[in-house]
């Protein structure tokens, strides 16, 4: 068997779609094992850019079977705008499976994001107002979430429906001042999604387990980065569920044991979006380099700008260590091509003290500063580079100092935005 988990190292953003899009040209099966709509994968084939935010990458190679793991919440109305969007453009979606398990976002979800993140004067996270948070404090409640083998259920969907619109509608009105909503309104909408969604549906821990007892080669993508785990990352600005490495099993009901690579996908530099600390964080003309330049460092799914910094070999060594990562992809090496000079975090200052290791505590992590090593840039254009060694000596010493601060053998290097401008140092299947 040959499994692979793909997971972002920073703060999601990483370029995960280009590499699951690359390692899906030999996959057989592409699953997505966590997150929702409020991420987003961007994929370049032959100067057609296509964004990706529920389906896999995999679903631009005819043939393979894309899944979405019960550890993903599902907006369907999203699926499938998303999934006829990709028709239009001649693109074939009948390998596309559903979890039975996974959660659904209902129209409520949306609206209670977007209302606490307003209503409050501190402590915002910085949420896409997708619902997705919502949609997994329900899962985790237990009491007022409804998963897709209840939507394909009408007379189980209504008689739930019923009894959480109760409190949904209270909560609404009495907290927020909103309208609410009415029953027969979301049944109409949700059981028409349910007959569109419903030939896409099965056990997929059962077809993923199936697959890899065949020897197939089976890809596992996940939404988000590291530091927006809900248990390892910047918490509390973090994500709702795990994408973390972890996550794979959880979200798919595949065994640890059956997990053979974790490849982790980090950026040359740093970026991150929404609230909370970003120690390595740029404010002078450097930030519009990497952001409006190469780097084009604006959200596939929100459009917003993110902030940006150098590379950050503290949170490398931490993400690799939580993950497992038996191998580096370093994404966006062109966008340095022009700088002078480069620097490296690698440590923090937080008082007298100098930290190699990634605090768990935000109070710490706010106070501290970055540990920078200044390196020579190569002032050369690295996209028509195809091996390692055609790219400039001083961009070869740069990538081997992040291998030896995250502690992980770097496989592949990213050098441009389409398929082919990628360095391929060892084959990772």
């Amino acid at each position: 068997m040959s499994t692979i988990v793909v997971v972002g190292l920073q703060w999601g953003d990483e370029g995960k779609g280009k590499i699951t899009d690359y390692l899906a040209s030999e996959a057989e099966l592409v699953v997505r094992y966590q997150g929702g709509n409020n991420a987003g994968h961007t994929v370049v084939v032959d100067d057609q850019e296509f964004k990706l935010h529920l389906i896999p990458s995999g679903i631009l190679y005819p043939g393979t079977l894309c899944v979405l793991g019960n550890g993903v919440v599902i907006n369907p109305g999203v699926l499938l705008k998303e999934l006829n969007g990709l028709k239009q453009r001649g693109i074939d979606v009948s390998g596309i499976r559903i979890s039975d398990r996974a959660h659904v976002i209902m129209p409520y979800h949306p609206s209670l994001d977007q209302l606490d993140e307003s209503s409050r004067t501190v402590g915002k996270i910085g949420t896409t107002g997708r619902g997705i948070g919502p949609a997994y404090v329900d899962k985790f409640a237990r009491y007022d979430s409804i998963r897709v083998l209840d939507l394909l259920n009408a007379e189980r969907l209504k008689e739930r429906l019923q009894e959480i619109l109760i409190t949904k509608n209270k909560i609404l009105s009495q907290i927020y001042g909103h309208p609410g909503f009415a029953l027969n309104v979301i049944l109409d909408e949700y059981l028409e999604y349910a007959e569109q969604l419903r030939p896409m549906v099965c056990d997929t821990s059962v077809l993923i387990n199936q697959e890899i007892k065949k020897g197939k080669k089976v890809l596992f993508e996940g939404a988000q980065g590291t530091l927006l785990d809900i248990d390892h990352g910047t918490y509390p600005f973090v994500s709702s569920s795990s994408p973390s490495a972890g996550g794979a099993c959880t979200g798919t009901g595949v065994g640890p044991t059956k997990i053979n690579k974790v490849v982790g996908v980090i950026k040359a530099y740093s970026t991150r979006v929404g609230e909370g600390p970003f120690p390595t964080e740029l404010a002078d003309e450097m930030l519009s380099q990497l952001r409006d330049g190469r780097g084009r460092e604006y959200g596939v799914t929100t459009g917003r700008p993110r902030r940006c910094g150098w590379f950050d070999g503290v949170i490398a060594e931490y993400s690799v260590r939580v993950n497992g990562v038996s191998d580096l992809v370093v994404m966006k090496l062109d966008v340095l091509d022009q700088m002078k000079t480069i620097k490296i975090c690698n440590g923090y200052r937080y008082g007298n003290s100098i930290i190699k290791e990634f605090p768990g505590d935000l109070d710490v992590l706010a106070k501290c500063t970055p540990v920078y090593e200044e390196v020579p840039g190569w002032m050369t254009d690295t996209t028509g580079c195809k091996t390692f060694a055609e790219l400039p000596a001083a961009a070869q010493n740069y990538l081997r100092r992040i291998e030896e601060l995250a502690q992980a053998p770097i496989s592949i290097v990213s050098v441009g935005w389409k398929r082919d401008e990628t360095i391929i140092i060892r084959n990772i299947w």
